[in-house]
Order: structure tokens, then C-alpha cells, then sequence
């Protein structure tokens, strides 16, 4: 049980460096997401051949799997817009919002009954963006792409939750992806014509952090969260992922020295974006028990 927590512990860790790597990474954030996922899938694809996984399925299913990755490689290219246009700290803290957008949509989705407790909540986490947006106006940009990577972040899980039953975690990631891959290769023309980008094939520097990006921080920390998920529940897991903005932010704070760059708003805000997600864990550990 100590070696799925720790390695729980470090699937998270990793998945808040990913913000860090955005920021290191100086392609566009179109381009960032596409080479990320070539990598991705191409690691993946090796994975599969050589373990035997690759199975036939239905045209249906690969049609959905990809409508699946398509809304990653959205919220992807969202998620690093905002750290692009915005910080890493504002990036993080804008994905607060997916849990509002889930308390709206999956009841309008899947006809279930509204909690008004977890939009209230959610309306809690969109206040305290709300009140940085308003004292910090020059990261209106990063804060709309913020935004809308929350809403990526809410619509993926819901669509996702069937499939899951479905195929095998790795199998339907590299399907997943591998359709995010071909969809953002038909749209990436014209959104480099809507946010054109300063060069297009990485540098050396960039090379490297895209490796660390798409096999540490995808395939390595999707293996570890599997290998914890043998031992802890997905309940438990969700819980640890609350950890995610914070460790993003830590690191922003130490690397690059964003705390300098707010006001006492912007904590304010954060601390009833804190709030919220401590009261729906609160809520959550009560409803379990």
C-alpha cells in the first residue's frame, strides 16, 4: 500500500510539472500539443507491439475513442494557451472551473439530477477567478484560455467513463491520442492562422523537454497512476489529484518567481478557489463514508 501511495504521490508531482514544461517549451502552444502527442503515440504504439495489445475494433469504436482525444487535444492546447498568454499560476488555478462546468453539464449531458452543493461550489471556484481576473487584467487571455481548458477538463471524464469500462487503460490511450493526433493535424493550419507561431520544428532545447513531457509526464505518469489504481481506489486517486495546482504552482513560484507578479488579490482568490475544493473534498470523504 506505501508503494502505490508514493507512486500515486509521483504520477500527481508529475502531472503538475507538466505547466512547468509548458513554459520551458517556447513553440506555440498548437504545435507544442501536436509534437506532444506524435511522441506520445509513438512511444505508445512500441509499447502495444511489442507486448502483443494491438486488437481490432469496430469503426464505431475507433470514431468514439477519437471524438475522446479530440477533446484532450482540445484541452491541451487550451491548458498551454494559458500559459503562454497567461502564467503557470493563472493556468492551474482557472482549471478549478472544471469542477462547475461537471456540476452543470453532466446532469444537461446524462439527465441526472442537478447537486445544486457542487454548483455552489463550483460558483465558489469561478468567484475566485473571477477576482483575479478583475485586479489582474493584463491576463485576461490566458485567463479565457484558462477557462476553456476547464471546460475540456469537465467534458473529457464524462465521455470517457464508458470506455474506460470498455478497453484497456493503455489501448484506448493510444487510440484516444492517436485521434487527438490526426484531428489537431486537420485543424492546426488554421488555428497557426488565428495564432500564428515565431518557428515551427523544435530546437534542441525544445526537443528535450518535449521528450520529458511526452514520456515522463505522459506515458511514465499514466503507468504509475495505473499501478497505484491496483492497490487504491479511484475515489482515493481523485482526491490525490486536488494536490495537482498546488505542486504546479510551488514550482512556478520557485523557478520562475510568479509570486511576484500578484497582488494580495490573487491570493484572495486562490484561497476561495482552495476553499471550494476543500469543502467538496470535506463533502466527498463524508458521502464515502
Amino acid at each position: 500500500m506505501k508503494k502505490a501511495f508514493i507512486q500515486l504521490h509521483i504520477a500527481v508531482f508529475l502531472a503538475g510539472f507538466t505547466a512547468v514544461l509548458g513554459r520551458l517549451i517556447a513553440l506555440n502552444e498548437g504545435l507544442l500539443v501536436w509534437y506532444r502527442l506524435l511522441i506520445t503515440v509513438a512511444v505508445l504504439a512500441v509499447m502495444l507491439y511489442f507486448k502483443n495489445e494491438f486488437k481490432k475494433h469496430s469503426s464505431r469504436d475507433l470514431l468514439r475513442m477519437a471524438g475522446v482525444g479530440g477533446i484532450i487535444a482540445f484541452h491541451w492546447v487550451t491548458f498551454y494557451g494559458s500559459v503562454k498568454y497567461g502564467n503557470i499560476s493563472v493556468a492551474l488555478v482557472c482549471l478549478s472551473a472544471a469542477g462547475f462546468f461537471s456540476a452543470l453539464l453532466e446532469p444537461l449531458l446524462f439527465s441526472k439530477k442537478i447537486v445544486f452543493v457542487e454548483l455552489l461550489l463550483g460558483l465558489m471556484a469561478i468567484a475566485g477567478i473571477y477576482i483575479i481576473f478583475d485586479f489582474h487584467p493584463q491576463f485576461k487571455i490566458g485567463i479565457a484560455y484558462g477557462i476553456l481548458a476547464a471546460l475540456g477538463a469537465a467534458i473529457f471524464p464524462m465521455l470517457n467513463k464508458q470506455l474506460v469500462k470498455e478497453f484497456s487503460p493503455r489501448t484506448l490511450t493510444f487510440y484516444e491520442l492517436g485521434g487527438g493526433l490526426l484531428i489537431l493535424t486537420l485543424l492546426l493550419p488554421f488555428y497557426l492562422k488565428m495564432a500564428p507561431a515565431a518557428y515551427y520544428i523544435p530546437t534542441f532545447s525544445d526537443l528535450g523537454w518535449l521528450l520529458i513531457l511526452a514520456v515522463l509526464c505522459t506515458v511514465v505518469c499514466f503507468d504509475l497512476q495505473l499501478k497505484a489504481l491496483q492497490k487504491i481506489s479511484p475515489f482515493t486517486s481523485n482526491l490525490m489529484y486536488n494536490l495537482e495546482p498546488l505542486y504546479g504552482i510551488v514550482l512556478a513560484f520557485i523557478f520562475f518567481g510568479e509570486g511576484q507578479s500578484f497582488h494580495n488579490e490573487f491570493y484572495f482568490g486562490v484561497l476561495l478557489i482552495m476553499l471550494a475544493v476543500v469543502l467538496q473534498t470535506f463533502r466527498l470523504v463524508r458521502g464515502k463514508r
